[in-house]
């Protein structure tokens, strides 16, 4: 069942009228994962899927059965590794991929696209964000640029009349209470001061990120690494945000962390994260 660390961030205001609810989750490979995704898909139901790390191209992306279960998709795939996706029960209009600001880097870690809703419509971006680790390589140069180039499409999209949604994983963990033992990412790139202090600068810019919107508490992970028995002692860090604009966080109802997904078959190092919005 999902986590109720995130409890409801209030009740909703159309009572008549159901949330839409958006999802995001690091596959970890989108064919070692398919028939995961598939049960999840249809257990939890959610209206919109933003995948990360398919590690497909888009030619190989298994869509038929994902199809079948009443969803649009849309893929930004690379060959073994990297790639997005977004999954949606509503049509996927003006769909974008590639982030901008660096014609050279040919990563597929961005995909965004307009669903239209009862009431208007929702702009929403599936990232995965540089782990950028070994700090003393350029990988971690490559972070903080890909960063600087997120915050400025950020702002860019801020300037629509649209709600925002930003879902990923952003490969940044915010605060020492978002992982179980922070003392251990003092070194990681994903811990540096100068990855949090853009994930702080996006917040600056005006993005609310939902899970802390309703829960200040400690002990909410999205990730726990494959190595040295992380699951069991659920030594975790919260890594998997979705931000939201304020017209968005506006319409915040819950947010629930699909943690039992981590304790299925050969299952995935990240767990879904699900907010549901009154748009």
């Amino acid at each position: 069942m999902p986590s109720r660390a995130a409890a409801a961030a209030r009740p909703s205001r159309f009572s008549d009228r159901t949330p839409v609810r958006i999802a995001t989750w690091n596959i970890n490979g989108v064919k070692a994962r398919q028939e995961s995704l598939t049960r999840w898909l249809e257990e939890a139901a959610p209206d919109i899927v933003c995948l990360q790390e398919i590690k497909s191209q888009d030619e190989q992306f298994p869509a038929e059965p994902i199809e079948r279960l009443g969803y649009n998709v849309a893929t930004h795939g690379q060959k073994g590794f990297n790639g997005v996706a977004l999954l949606s029960k509503r049509p996927l209009e003006d769909v974008t991929i590639r982030l901008d600001g660096d014609e050279a880097d040919e990563h597929a870690r961005w995909i965004e696209a307009t669903v239209s809703t009862e009431t208007g419509a929702v702009r929403v971006v599936s990232l995965y964000l540089p782990n950028g680790n070994p700090i003393d390589t350029p990988k971690f140069p490559y972070k903080l640029s890909w960063m600087d180039r997120m915050l400025a499409r950020a702002e860019a999209l801020l300037a629509t009349d649209e709600p925002i949604i930003l879902a990923g994983d952003y490969n940044v963990i915010p605060e020492p209470i978002d992982a179980r033992h922070p003392d251990r990412w003092v070194d990681d790139a994903l811990f540096q001061p100068e990855s949090r202090n853009r994930h702080r600068a996006l917040v600056n810019l005006g993005y609310i990120d939902a899970q802390r919107a309703v829960s200040a508490a400690d002990g909410i992970y999205t990730f726990w690494d494959y190595q040295a028995g992380a699951w069991q002692k659920n030594n975790g860090i919260r890594i998997d945000h979705v931000m939201l604009s304020p017209v968005a966080a506006d319409r915040l109802v819950t947010v629930d962390v699909h943690k039992h997904t981590r304790g299925w078959e050969k299952p995935s190092d990240h767990v879904p994260v699900v907010v549901a919005l009154d748009v």
